[in-house]
């Protein structure tokens, strides 16, 4: 079915043209503007929205899990039956190719039916039984049962670089739904036309799981005017966020301000150092080269994972290996940014990378288009890696750290901040020198990888994407995988309460079927 596209707010569940200031979607390509353009969320719809975020509450967290399951998977159904339009309008929005846009697309769908698995599974309520011990001495123990809750209405904020997996029915979105949770979600200006079509798609999943139009709203607006009176709002309860450092912070300075402070998840930079050990180097060198090239100039570089600085022994082999990247990137041709903002920002870090204490690998050809930079890689001494060169440069720019030692491998490592992944690149011959930077990684980051390259996230009940900040604003949390559902819960105890009264989850009787934890040990349904 071809529908319309018409870029508009959705308010508890209903499409509304918006009547705040005009803004207009450009194209990624060139920066000309496209029709249709939209308007802000004027104030009084946003009023609308959150009002109905929290009268949705508590009707929603009463659902079963069976049925917000069935929901999210209503959710993937109605963003598939979208998919050409979807792909249509983002390679205009954003600049990313059609096959970028599908692939990310199965990734949304597919993270909205694991959330869907997540719940019919049962763990995520965090069932726990103590039973009474009446004739314990030299005091009795009461009958002590424990679930987790909903936190309330989540605010989300969608990410450029993601306009389908990070956006609005992205992870935060899904886990947010998964666990209770209405969600409103802060479209990002640079993909309005996406967020329009994924939010027709949630709403008509609401509508047709016959549940309150407050469990979904989208608005659109600048982050510094509708994003901060979301955060501010105390019908708000947690916030998920993917944006820069200075976004970031600003929203969790919002949050801990308020009268009654909330969590804000927010996933903000990361360099994600890739370290090479000598062995590694001299048995592999080539394909590292290459395997590194590729990472660094996937997607333009645009990803929270991209390889930012890899770690090289100053050797022989080591000179082969920048030789072999240097002749790669060479001959690499670059790719639209998703933004003319984000273009700017990467040409400011690539010039203050020119203005430090570095040499230029090898620079690559400017892609078709004015916001397509050529890929470029430096060079520098670990010795003198600090603030100047530890910013994330967003986009295919890397650098190349040359190290002595392992003594000054292992104080580079210990510097760094925090990151959402490290790689480890190590033969056989490496493994004592791996074994003492593994317990430093796991201090300073929330993945490690050997041998292989950190973008490219799976979408798992293992997986972690996170990490120590600035990474993230909270390193005990993931934004993808199972385990993100436990952001947005909160556990409650409940002390010789009826068995007529408890909720389902704990009752002897177990209606829902989850796992559960009696006196310390698992039963399994």
């Amino acid at each position: 079915m071809e529908r319309t596209l018409s870029i508009h707010s959705i308010i508890a569940g209903a499409p509304v043209a918006g009547s705040g200031e005009e803004i207009s979607a450009v194209a990624a390509f060139d920066g000309a503007p496209l029709e249709p353009a939209y308007r802000a969320t004027s104030p009084e719809e946003f009023e609308r929205a959150a009002s109905a975020a929290a009268d949705a509450f508590d009707v929603y967290r009463a659902t079963d899990h069976e049925t917000r399951a069935a929901f999210l998977e209503r959710i993937a159904d109605a963003i598939e039956a979208r998919g050409a339009e979807i792909t249509e309008r983002g390679v205009v929005e954003t600049g990313l190719p059609a096959a970028r846009l599908e692939n990310e697309r199965g990734r949304t769908t597919g993270q909205l039916r694991l959330f869907a698995a997540v719940l019919r599974e049962g763990s995520w309520a965090g069932a726990r039984i103590d039973r009474a011990l009446p004739d314990r001495a030299p005091a009795p123990r009461p009958d002590l049962r424990r679930r987790l809750v909903p936190l309330g209405p989540v605010a989300v904020f969608g990410a450029s670089n993601f306009p389908l997996a990070f956006s609005t029915a992205g992870g935060d979105t899904a886990s947010a739904l998964a666990a209770g949770c209405p969600v409103i979600v802060k479209a990002h200006q640079g993909h309005p036309g996406v967020a329009s079509l994924i939010g027709d798609a949630i709403a008509e999943a609401v509508e047709a799981s016959g549940l309150p139009g407050g469990v979904f709203s989208q608005v659109f607006g600048s982050g510094r005017d509708i994003g901060q009176r979301l955060v501010a709002d105390p019908r708000i309860g947690a916030v998920g966020f993917t944006g820069s450092r200075a976004g970031g912070l600003s929203l969790v300075r919002t949050a801990q301000q308020r009268p009654v402070p909330i969590p804000v998840y927010a996933e903000m930079s990361s360099i994600n150092p890739v370290v090479v050990l000598p062995a590694a180097v001299e048995a592999d060198g080539g394909a590292i080269a290459a395997g590194y090239v590729d990472s660094l100039t996937l997607g333009s570089g645009q990803f929270c994972t991209n390889p930012g600085i890899l770690v090289v022994p100053r050797s022989a082999a080591g000179d082969e290996l920048l030789g072999r990247v240097a002749e790669l990137v060479r001959g690499r041709t670059g790719q639209t940014m998703l933004t003319p903002g984000i273009h700017s920002a990467f040409r400011e870090g690539v010039d203050a990378r020119r203005s430090a204490d570095t040499a230029i690998v090898g620079e690559g050809a400017p892609g078709e288009g004015p916001h397509a930079p050529a890929p470029i890689v430096f060079e520098a001494d670990a010795a003198s890696f600090g603030d100047a060169l530890a910013d994330e440069v967003f986009g295919a720019a890397g650098l190349v750290l040359r190290y002595d030692s392992a003594e000054q491998l292992h104080g580079l490592v210990a510097g760094l901040e925090g990151q959402l992944t490290a790689t480890v690149f190590a033969a056989e011959a490496d493994h004592e020198v791996a074994r003492g930077l593994l317990p430093v990684l796991e201090r300073r980051v929330g993945r490690i990888l050997f041998n292989g390259w950190p973008t490219g996230v799976e979408v798992t009940w293992t997986m972690v994407h996170g990490g120590p900040f600035p990474a993230t604003s909270d390193s005990r949390s993931t934004s993808v995988g199972a385990a993100a559902i436990e952001r947005f819960l909160r556990p409650v105890a409940y002390q010789n309460v009826p068995a007529g009264l408890l909720p389902e989850v704990v009752r002897d009787d177990n209606p829902w079927g989850v796992p559960q934890r009696v006196d310390g040990g698992i039963v399994l349904p």
